[in-house]
């Protein structure tokens, strides 16, 4: 049985003392190293996109990453002092939790699958935070890249987490210059020609305009002929991100333009025949 009496109480009270204040210390300076190490973090890669020596993108990718990377590590080193403070072997801990882990990492493929893919993603430059990606399913705008997870923003404002390791194809529609297209019909009386012309003169005003567009736009021709309509294709080149508002101006000005000169753009019509009731027939005379 314990007697209460022989416990020094003082000593006790030292000692839960001493670790409760090494305990309150370490958590003190781990709030502080965290802050300055993140602000450190900031900075240089403030500077790096201020050089122009990387683009915004990768630079906001690269400090996502760094940022989490310094935190675990941080962490980490918080937990084996705090380990040690209240008298804990660390090492003989870590030794067993290797062999707990790997026995842990059999059962967790998938997760070591993430991790690969993620390091292939970042160092292979595939995407940047502000990409717009397509991926399976998934098509929007790359919020965060990280080990585990790629954070697509969706068009309708969905925020979608996908794993890594099922983004087995992807396409990045941020690299290099994009295409705007318009496809436009008008009706089989009216002269090809000089539609083409009228396109042409307005794709030449729009460039002028609109800073967005780098190459064109240019008629290209007839492209197809349907049902009720000669449809005529219109393709420039924009700043990537900007090809759908220059496609929203053309087709506009276009619309605009044949008004103006009495092209009409065919819509599908629908006739109603309505047949006459006839009156109803008359019994047949009995003559007999």
């Amino acid at each position: 049985m314990l007697n209460f009496s022989e416990v020094n109480w003082e000593q006790l009270l030292t000692v839960a003392g001493v670790v409760a204040l090494k305990l309150i210390l370490i958590l003190i300076g781990f709030l502080i190293v965290r802050s300055i190490g993140t602000r450190i973090i900031d900075r240089s890669f403030n500077r790096m996109m201020e050089r122009d020596s990387v683009s915004k993108g990768r630079a906001l990718t690269l400090k996502s990453l760094m940022v989490n990377v310094f935190s675990y590590v941080l962490i980490f080193i918080v937990i084996v002092m705090l380990l040690e403070t209240v008298g804990v072997q660390a090492t003989a801990l870590l030794a067993g939790a290797g062999v707990v882990g790997l026995a842990i990492g059999f059962g967790a493929q998938g997760l070591v699958s993430d991790i690969v893919t993620g390091f292939f993603l970042l160092l292979e430059k595939q995407i940047d935070v502000d990409d717009y990606v397509t991926t399976g399913s998934f098509s929007g705008i790359v919020e965060s890249v990280g080990l585990r997870t790629t954070q697509i923003r969706g068009f309708d404002g969905t925020l979608h987490y996908v794993p890594n390791r099922e983004i087995t194809s992807l396409s990045n529609h941020s690299r290099g210059n994009m295409r705007a297209l318009v496809d436009i019909g008008i009706s089989y009386d009216d002269d090809i020609d000089r539609a083409v012309s009228i396109l042409q003169e307005v794709c030449d005003r729009i460039a002028q305009e609109d800073e967005n567009i780098v190459d064109g736009p240019n008629v290209l021709g007839v492209q197809g002929l349907g049902a009720s309509d000669v449809v005529l294709r219109v393709v420039g080149k924009t700043k990537n991100g900007e090809q759908w508002g220059v496609e929203r101006k053309l087709r506009k000005a276009f619309k605009e333009a044949f008004d103006a000169h009495g092209i009409e753009i065919p819509f599908p019509h629908q006739v109603y025949v309505e047949k006459p009731t006839g009156e109803s027939p008359q019994p047949a005379k009995d003559n007999g």
